[in-house]
């Protein structure tokens, strides 16, 4: 398989996340989603915590803060007296994307992935929406909640990923024009829709096409 990078966006309950892991398993790529979340560590030298903080999700105003140089010992983050915005997270996770992308194919979920890649011309983005009452009873399957909270969860989700997704790329989340495709995985199911995606992608690849 020639180098490519799929980066998939997706609506909180969608399926997004299995999709992408399946489609990775089969065109035989590797699957970032929170491993990315150790790698940005592994990268900084902060500890993972740092991020999943600030994990896709709009602090108030941007300005929140985080202690820079926070060593990993023994499950507790040590501060230090240097300071990292979210905006600084996000360049130190932008930057492990783009190393990403140019050392392997990969699938990659989230994260603004799509407009961090825009001008790599081996990225091909993705959206996944679904509609809310499949979401709903996927959430609450999954999670073990009562359908109103899974509601809740979902809108409260999407929102705060909108919100840091819109910040951090002057698009607008869940647009079809913000990507390649959108796609409503309730037309074909989870496993037909990766099917449908593996042979865009193995299309689009084949020589002479």
């Amino acid at each position: 398989m020639d180098h490519t990078i799929l980066t998939i966006g997706r609506q909180f309950g969608s399926g997004g996340r299995i999709i992408g892991m399946k489609l990775a398993k089969a065109l035989n790529i590797s699957f970032y989603d929170k491993e990315l979340i150790t790698l940005a560590a592994r990268e900084s030298g902060l500890c993972p915590e740092v991020f999943e903080q600030a994990d896709e999700r709009a602090s108030a105003g941007f300005s929140h803060t985080f202690s820079l140089g926070m060593p990993y010992l023994g499950g507790v983050c040590m501060p230090s007296a240097d300071i990292l915005s979210n905006e600084g997270l996000f360049k130190i996770q932008s930057d492990v994307i783009r190393k990403l992308a140019e050392t392997e194919s990969c699938v990659i979920v989230g994260r603004c992935a799509d407009y961090i890649l825009r001008d790599h011309p081996a990225c091909i983005s993705f959206f996944i929406h679904d509609k809310l009452p499949n979401r709903v009873r996927r959430i609450a399957e999954r999670l073990q909640r009562p359908v109103e909270q899974s509601k809740e969860l979902i809108l409260k989700t999407d929102k705060s990923r909108a919100a840091y997704y819109d910040y951090y790329t002057n698009k607008t989340w869940g647009m079809s024009s913000s990507y390649n495709f959108s796609i409503d995985a309730s037309l074909l199911g989870i496993d037909e829709t990766v099917c449908f995606m593996k042979n865009f992608i193995e299309r689009k690849l084949k020589p002479g096409k």
